[in-house]
């Protein structure tokens, strides 16, 4: 036990979002500890737009934003050409993508459908024994729309799509589907769920007791309810390439690259992965930082299927399919300065947008998967990192 006095980081309660609260908040660290924050604190963020996205601020972590592409997409939201920008301070990462990118542009781009959009919020009910559990369970089916009501009354945007229901001993787990417009909308379909919650407590007959999170949500964890019945945006991307772009761009064939698929199929399965792909978190962590988007929402949006054909004609068919991804054009961080910027940059800043960037997301992560796959394949994978990824500075 320390007999160190514990001082607690200075806050200015009439007026905390400014530089000079910023600024003896740094000071604060630095005689505490000895480092130096200037890198730190030399941002261009006005501290007065932060309420919402921080407290206790000190600066800005700045991470190098690099630009790929074109990317050629066909989608039914997102359609043309798109330059993206990927923040990441992993050597090779921007390179690997622009390169998979240029192989789709010569292949006629990434096909992306949207499949399905919804968050959730997953309370458990709470009763003596299985069967009042089940009672409850049509009760609620038959007052959806009642249920429906109450949720959507406290948001302007969201509207309660349907609810799942799952018997567990004396408990019912509910799964509540929310459609949130351009918002990831954790928090919107939390406060809805909410005021259900308590809705259905008042008007149940004997009452009904709740947990407002039974975790069957899985929220910023992946699970494999998420793959099955989706969290965020359900969304493929896929592309024939013919095999002489493969040979020609990429050192490879479409045949090799089809055995290998089988291989690391066997090896995803021996291991117990969520991705039998090669490395999508990788392109959506960049994209997210760079665009603003929940960072821990990656734990959810990584999981991906990879599944490819070989062609008669020897074209290599290759699709990933990504259940969970979450993502927003609107609130939360999107809204920052160079957030802003790099939505902008895709044309998917504010309302209307969020399917487009959940289409060039998908897109960009295929073009990861091919770069990757086809750069172990051929054998430039290390040698890639030796001369694009080492920085002992």
């Amino acid at each position: 036990m320390t007999s160190a006095k514990l001082e607690r980081v200075p806050r200015d309660r009439d007026n905390d979002y400014t530089p000079e609260a910023a600024a003896a908040r740094r000071r604060f660290a630095e005689e505490r500890t000895g480092a130096s924050l200037r890198h730190v604190g030399g941002f261009s963020i006005d501290p007065a737009t932060l309420p919402g996205n921080i407290e206790n601020f000190i600066g800005a972590a700045q991470v190098p934003i690099g630009l790929a592409g074109p990317l050629l997409v066909d989608g039914e939201a997102a359609k043309g050409a798109f330059y993206v920008p990927l923040a990441t301070t992993e050597g090779t990462l921007v390179a690997s993508y622009n390169r998979g990118m240029r192989l789709l542009a010569e292949a006629g781009g990434a096909k992306t459908t949207l499949v399905e959009r919804y968050m959730e919020r997953a309370p458990v009910f709470h009763f003596e024994d299985a069967r009042r559990a089940r009672e409850f369970g049509a009760w609620v089916k038959a007052r959806f729309d009642d249920i429906k009501t109450a949720a959507e009354a406290t948001t302007s945007v969201g509207e309660l799509s349907h609810v799942q229901q799952w018997s567990v001993g004396p408990m019912l787990y509910l799964r509540f589907n929310y459609t949130t417009g351009d918002a990831a909308g954790q928090n919107m379909s939390g406060k809805a769920t909410l005021a259900a919650c308590e809705w259905i407590t008042a008007q149940y007959p004997g009452g009904a007791r709740f947990t407002l999170s039974g975790a069957t949500d899985t929220d910023k964890k992946h699970s494999h309810m998420n793959m099955l019945h989706s969290r965020g945006a359900r969304v493929i991307a896929e592309a024939r390439i013919p095999d002489r772009l493969l040979r020609d761009m990429m050192g490879t064939d479409a045949a090799t690259l089809f055995r290998a698929r089988l291989v690391s199929n066997a090896g995803g399965m021996l291991a117990g992965t969520v991705n039998n792909g090669m490395h999508s978190a990788n392109g959506l962590a960049a994209l997210f930082i760079a665009t603003g988007q929940d960072a821990a929402n990656v734990a959810e949006s990584h999981a991906a299927i990879t599944f490819v054909e070989l062609k008669a004609d020897g074209d290599y068919y290759w699709s990933i399919t990504i259940p969970s991804l979450i993502v927003a054009t609107y609130g939360g961080g999107t809204g920052l300065p160079t957030q802003r910027e790099c939505l902008e940059l895709l044309g998917c800043y504010g309302k209307g947008k969020v399917e487009k960037f959940a289409e060039i997301c998908a897109a960009t992560a295929l073009a990861g998967e091919i770069s990757l796959a086809a750069a172990v394949v051929a054998g430039d994978w290390v040698a890639a990192h030796d001369k694009y990824g080492r920085n002992r500075k």
